[in-house]
């Protein structure tokens, strides 16, 4: 995990035995050029040192050390930089979900992410407010694609309005530089009403397109408003859902029929919210925007349509939770089971966000608490989706740990994958 505040080009271990540390690279050392190339972070580093004989110069404390590292074919160098330093958003987005979450949060969660380098690493959208020109020349040096960009809307107006800035930089001129220069782009659209829905928003798919295949996928998300939320931003009803899923099919339709690619895509809470179908695996194509909730409902329904049976159906009773707008499905793939096993899924109210944060992911220990307690006592197991913690480790958004849940509720938790066959894996273990 990245932080603030972070000198990015610190070395954190150097590998006993390694090219590295036999060559007196040790932990602490600052990491300043590798063939008298300045190194700033971790993917300087991976660029910079595809050679087998490097020339490398630290800093430690007051003294520059110079030293050169010999490798074999397919031998690391074996050190690991420490996490570099996040350029955080200028902006004032008037949708910003950052901006509207109540305090006593974790604290990686108030941060602002505005990095190009956690865009290529991570897929954190960026809205290119405040990239250099040092850092686009970077981009194109390293080959830094794709990256993932916040649109919102092409005209300018408009997106400066939603971003809070209007300063903000020019977007399609920035699309079109990118795309000169073959970076691939994945873009996002928050849909607000009023605001760049509708005609503002076949406007923008449009004007998208012109730089096909370079802006690779488009996807339009509902924008999520939580109780604490200081702007006068209303959410996506269904009337609003329904209009911008027939927009999208006619694009997509289109865009089949010209490039055999959809191109542009709604997130699985649109056609929950405009209580339509989901599109055929077929227009998902390679799922680009998954992780932004672009299609997982439909994958995870097309799994579960594979999985027949139990093949050693466990004899414990079992306890899952999920959010209110995935619970439809997750239960009816249940149902089919409890025939083998004995399982509930219960849908949370997210209490701590405010109802209309329905997604399993932003599930807080303290709602799911307050949900199955009365339940826990008649159950063996508690299921619990990863995608509600943080990653690689055991605690929730309010800070709630595994331990914590198992105490309070008197029930074994075990985290699973949110597949069907992550929930099979538990059932028959």
């Amino acid at each position: 995990m990245m932080s603030r505040g972070l000198s990015g080009n610190i070395v954190g271990t150097a590998r006993p035995d390694s090219p590295a540390e036999r060559a007196g690279i040790r932990p602490g050392d600052m990491l300043l050029t590798v063939n008298r190339k300045r190194i700033h972070d971790s993917i300087d580093l991976v660029f910079y040192t595809d050679t087998l004989d490097l020339n490398i110069s630290v800093k430690r404390k007051d003294r520059i050390i110079r030293t050169r590292v010999s490798r074999e074919e397919g031998e690391e160098l074996g050190i690991e930089l420490r996490p570099f330093h996040i350029k955080t958003c200028r902006n004032r987005c008037i949708f910003c979900f950052v901006s509207q979450l109540p305090k006593g949060l974790r604290r990686s969660l108030y941060i602002k992410d505005e990095d190009f380098r956690m865009s290529f690493l991570y897929g954190s959208y960026i809205t290119l407010s405040n990239i250099t020109p040092a850092e686009k020349k970077r981009i194109i040096e390293q080959r830094l694609s794709p990256l993932y960009i916040s649109v919102h809307s092409t005209d300018r107006e408009t997106r400066n309005t939603l971003l809070g800035n209007n300063n903000a930089v020019d977007i399609m001129k920035e699309l079109k530089w990118f795309a000169k220069n073959r970076i691939r782009i994945h873009v996002q659209i928050v849909l607000c009403p009023g605001y760049n829905d509708g005609d503002k928003l076949m406007s923008t798919i449009n004007d998208l397109h012109k730089f096909y295949p370079y802006v690779s996928s488009i996807a339009v998300v509902p924008v999520g408003l939580t109780r604490h939320r200081k702007t006068p931003l209303r959410p996506v009803g269904k009337d609003e859902a329904l209009e911008t899923v027939s927009i999208i099919s006619d694009f997509q339709k289109r865009f089949m029929k010209k490039h055999g690619d959809a191109l542009v895509y709604g997130s699985d809470e649109l056609y929950i919210r405009a209580e339509k179908k989901f599109p055929s695996l077929k227009y998902y194509g390679e799922f680009p925007q998954i992780e932004n909730g672009v299609g997982m409902v439909a994958l995870f329904l097309h799994k579960a349509a594979r999985i027949k049976s139990l093949k050693r159906p466990s004899g414990q009773r079992f306890l899952t939770v999920t959010g209110v707008s995935f619970y439809p499905f997750l239960s009816r793939f249940v149902e089919r089971l409890n025939n083998q096993v004995s399982i509930d899924v219960i849908p949370v109210e997210n209490r701590f966000f405010g109802e209309t944060v329905t997604v399993a992911g932003l599930l807080t220990g303290r709602d799911i608490i307050q949900s199955v307690a009365d339940l826990s006592s008649d159950h063996d197991v508690l299921l619990l989706p990863d995608v509600i913690f943080r990653d690689g480790q055991d605690v929730l958004l309010d800070d709630i740990t595994v331990e914590e849940l198992e105490r309070i509720l008197r029930i074994k938790v075990r985290v699973i994958d949110p597949t069907p066959r992550g929930l099979i894996n538990a059932l028959e273990e």
